[in-house]
C-alpha cells in the first residue's frame, strides 16, 4: 500500500464562452459510448479549461476551427510551467481526444495531428513512512463512532491499496448479501473502479476486525439504513467540501502527517461520499 502526498492544483477557469457548445456536444458523445463518468468530466474539462484560460485570454480567437498547433504548444508549456509534467501530459491526452472528435464530427484539421505529448520525467513518489503510518493509527484509536469509522477506512486503505473513489463506492446493505459489496466472512470487498468495472479485492485479519467493530456501531446509526458503507456524525449537518479529500486530509494533519492522496493513482473526491446525518434537534 502506498499513500503520496495530495497534489494540489489551482482552481480553473472553465468559463469557455462560445466554445462551449462543442464541448457539450463531446460529452454527450462520450456520455453514449459509455465512457466512466470521470473520464467525461476529465476530458470536457481539458477542452473547457484551454478555451477559457488560452483561447478566449490570450488570443483573439472565438471559434474552435481557429485553434492550431501554436496555441496547443503555448498551452502546454504554461502547464509545464506550473503543474507536474503528469498532470501536463494527462492534459494533452484529454485535449487530444477533443480535439480527434472534432475533426472527425466537422471535418475539419486535427491541430494536435502532428504533436507528441510532453516528456514525462520520473520521480521518486514521496510516502508515509512507517513512524507516520503508526501516527495515523494512534489518531484514530478510541471507542467514538468517528474513531472506529477512521480506523476502519485506514485499515481497509492499507489491506487493499483501493483508490479513494473505490472506497467512497462501497455500498452496505447487511440484511441483502446480493446487494452489499462487503462479505466479512470471506473477508472481501467489492469495489468499482474506472468505467464502473467491479472488482474483488481481499482484506486482511486486522482490517476485517477494523471493519467489523464500525460496522457494529454503524448498525446504531440514525443512517443506519443507507446504502453508503461509510457514514458521518449525527451531529454533523453535511460534510462541506471535496468530502472525501477534506476527510482524509484532516485525519493525517490529526496524526501530525504531511496531507496525503491514496491508492495508485490520482482520484477525484466527490462531494458527500461520507453520508452524514441530519444535525441533532
Amino acid at each position: 500500500m502506498v499513500l503520496r502526498r495530495q497534489a494540489v492544483h489551482r482552481p480553473k477557469d472553465l468559463a469557455a464562452g462560445p466554445f462551449a457548445a462543442d464541448v457539450a456536444s463531446f460529452r454527450l458523445h462520450l456520455a453514449a459510448e459509455n465512457k466512466a463518468a470521470g473520464t467525461v468530466r476529465t476530458y470536457a474539462e481539458a477542452a473547457l479549461w484551454f478555451a477559457a484560460a488560452h483561447l478566449l485570454r490570450e488570443t483573439d480567437k472565438t471559434s474552435w476551427h481557429q485553434a492550431d498547433a501554436r496555441d496547443v504548444q503555448r498551452w502546454t508549456v504554461r502547464l509545464l510551467s506550473l503543474y507536474s509534467d503528469a498532470y501536463a501530459r494527462n492534459q494533452f491526452r484529454a485535449l487530444q481526444q477533443f480535439f480527434r472528435w472534432l475533426s472527425a464530427e466537422d471535418g475539419i484539421p486535427d491541430p494536435m495531428a502532428r504533436l507528441r505529448p510532453p516528456k514525462e520525467t520520473s520521480k521518486p513518489v514521496p510516502c508515509f513512512t512507517s513512524v507516520e503510518l503508526s501516527k495515523l493509527g494512534k489518531a484514530c484509536q478510541g471507542s467514538a463512532f468517528d474513531e472506529r469509522r477512521d480506523a476502519a477506512i485506514i485499515a481497509v486503505f492499507l489491506a487493499t491499496g483501493i483508490r479513494l473513489v473505490e472506497m467512497a463506492g462501497i455500498r452496505y446493505h447487511p440484511g441483502d448479501p446480493y446487494r452489499s459489496d462487503v462479505d466479512l466472512a470471506a473477508r472481501e470487498v467489492t469495489v468499482r473502479g474506472k468505467g464502473g468495472r467491479p472488482r474483488t479485492v481481499r482484506l486482511s485479519h486486522e482490517a476485517a476486525r477494523r471493519l467489523d467493530r464500525y460496522l457494529r456501531a454503524r448498525s446504531r446509526h440514525p443512517l443506519a439504513h443507507r446504502p453508503e458503507l461509510w457514514l458521518g456524525e449525527g451531529a454533523v449537518a453535511r460534510w462541506t467540501g471535496p468530502a472525501s479529500t477534506s476527510w482524509w486530509c484532516g485525519v493525517a494533519r490529526s496524526a501530525g502527517c504531511c496531507c496525503t492522496r491514496t491508492g495508485s493513482g490520482t482520484t477525484s473526491a466527490r462531494r458527500g461520499w461520507i453520508a452524514a446525518a441530519p444535525k441533532a434537534t
